[in-house]
């Protein structure tokens, strides 16, 4: 099998890129949440995102994502502190420290509850993929109020 041919040339850069070489931001697509590239956007010309999500501790949950979907060819998180509870579909399910889940494409989900130091690995394809707000399936359990410690 030959190939396709390419009318720009496929960008695959090295990439390395150190806790401290790029902040976290606020300007993602949660504004509850915080975001830290980690530079495999630029690396692959846009083939495919790498970022850290944590919870921002100004934003407990209180309403979550709602009901969406993602336009994307692949997504997975990988959790790396605390826990996220998601509805993926009609399934309740927890993702805690450890936990790797591949979000097929176009899966309804919603992420409704989160630990405060929830931190986990999003990597995405493309990188500029979109969401989409969903007609939810089912009602969404209510999101445990954090405790000030």
């Amino acid at each position: 099998m030959v190939a396709p041919m390419l009318d720009t040339p496929l960008v695959n850069l090295f990439s390395h890129v150190k806790p401290g070489d790029t902040p976290w931001r606020q300007d993602g697509l949660r504004a509850f949440f915080l975001y830290r590239d980690l530079g495999v956007a630029d690396a692959t010309g846009g083939r495919v995102i790498a970022q850290m999500v944590k919870a921002n501790p100004d934003c407990p949950p209180e309403h979550g994502t709602g009901w969406h979907r993602h336009v994307n060819d692949f997504h997975i998180v990988l959790m790396t502190k605390g826990w996220a509870k998601f509805m993926y579909e009609e399934k309740e399910t927890l993702v805690a420290a450890g936990d790797c889940v591949h979000q097929r494409p176009g899966v309804v989900h919603y992420l409704y509850d989160y630990s405060p130091d929830m931190e986990y690995l999003e990597v995405v394809g493309p990188a500029d993929f979109g969401t989409v707000e969903a007609e939810g399936p089912c009602p969404v359990p209510a999101p445990t109020p954090w405790t000030k410690g």
